[in-house]
């Protein structure tokens, strides 16, 4: 990974934004993977897919590196939020729905 300095025109900072986007889907769809194996292990604990503490750990965990990275904690937060309840709906497909007490 270059410097963005270093770069020293649009076409290769272009091409180095598109190989950061790459990277970054690659990581959703682990994270994806991740989330069907939850599914998996929940029932086996009696876990539902939606667990309000575990979803603000998460988004807390997400800014709190954001801002460590020097990036807007709050803009992490909405994206990550969107990540989360995306994994949610994945797991109630599978869980049905329904909140830990």
């Amino acid at each position: 990974m270059r410097e963005p300095a270093e770069i020293p025109n649009m076409t290769a900072l272009r091409a180095e934004i598109d190989a950061h986007d790459a990277r970054i889907v690659a990581l959703l769809a682990d994270r994806a993977r991740l989330i069907d194996r939850a599914a998996q292990l929940k029932p086996a604990e009696h876990m539902p897919a939606r667990i309000a503490a575990r979803v603000e750990e998460v988004v807390a965990n997400a800014k709190a590196e954001a801002a460590a990275r020097g990036l807007d904690p709050e803009l992490v937060e909405g994206i990550w939020r969107a990540i989360v309840e995306w994994s949610i709906a994945r797991e109630e497909k599978v869980l049905g729905k329904g909140e830990a007490e």
